[in-house]
């Protein structure tokens, strides 16, 4: 596990961190998001020891992180940091061999993420002849060859088509379930609700949200309803006349509503069991978004 214990961060005059804390847990996927300055980037630098921290500390497996825990993650800076006019495959051996990989065992690795990823047909050609996609494909080998203990990547899925996201989605997750903590950041909001099993937002140098991604869910459902109908009088109209509900949107036999009681919520249910024309196809609470939590706390 990662934790990140009370950091804080200045440049000059600015803080950009103020007492950061939260935990990337083992074999779990953590999505790190928030706007623009946010502090992201920071964190992750702080966290990889490029940058140090004014105040707090980063630990790792329940100790303070050390130099040699470090040289065993790997990181994916947003900025791509690789050797232009290196060949792929050759430039993946070489990053592994210097991670401590024996030759064979840089070659085994580097191959076969180069086949998954889709990267097979240039592996022999040099970095800066592919597209900006591969390139980030590359980037995400070179994260992975040497079998790190943890992964720290900032902006993964950017500049990718849908389709590499989804062949970079299988690699990551399947790297999570080995039992790694995995970190990532992303502004592609619909992408870490599919992939994350917790989510932490910030927001200027300060954490909003923090938690499992059912559970800030439940924390943030509100007091929005859905009500979906069917049968001969599949009608939802009169819900609109029931006392302590407003409904919001109605479409036939569907219904959302705004209700700050549960017991007048509890009475649209009630209503629509004791007609008989009526059948109640779906009803409960309306659960938001990721998109919708990370605009109500950063407002």
């Amino acid at each position: 596990m990662i934790e990140i214990a009370g950091v804080s961060r200045s440049f000059g005059d600015r803080k950009v961190l103020d007492d950061v804390s939260f935990g990337v847990e083992s074999g779990r996927m953590t999505g790190f998001v928030g706007g623009n300055g946010a502090g992201k980037t920071t964190t992750m630098r702080i966290i990889l020891g490029v940058l140090a921290a004014h105040g707090g500390e980063v630990r790792f497996g329940g100790r303070p992180i050390a130099a040699q825990d470090r040289a065993r993650f790997g990181y994916m800076p947003e900025e791509r940091g690789l050797y232009p006019k290196m060949k792929v495959a050759e430039q993946l051996v070489y990053l592994a061999r210097l991670h401590g990989l024996a030759a064979a065992d840089a070659k085994r690795e580097a191959d076969g993420l180069i086949e998954r990823l889709g990267l097979a047909e240039r592996a022999s050609d040099t970095l800066e002849s592919l597209s900006l996609g591969n390139q980030q494909r590359a980037q995400i080998a070179a994260a992975l060859v040497h079998r790190p203990i943890a992964l720290v990547l900032d902006e993964p899925f950017s500049g990718l088509d849908p389709i590499a996201i989804e062949v970079v989605l299988g690699v990551l997750r399947d790297y999570a379930a080995q039992g790694a903590p995995v970190l990532f950041s992303s502004h592609q909001l619909d992408i870490v609700e599919r992939l994350c099993d917790d989510v932490v937002v910030i927001g200027g140098g300060r954490i909003l949200a923090s938690g499992s991604r059912d559970e800030l869910r439940a924390a943030h459902s509100g007091s929005s309803f859905e009500i979906e109908l069917g049968g001969p009088g599949a009608d939802a109209g009169w819900v609109r006349d029931l006392a302590g509900v407003e409904v919001t949107r109605l479409e036939g036999g569907f219904a959302r509503f705004d209700s700050s009681d549960e017991a007048a919520a509890q009475a649209v249910l009630a209503h629509a069991v004791a007609d008989p024309a009526l059948s109640v196809r779906r009803f409960g609470q309306v659960t938001p978004s990721l998109s919708q939590i990370f605009k109500e706390v950063v407002r």
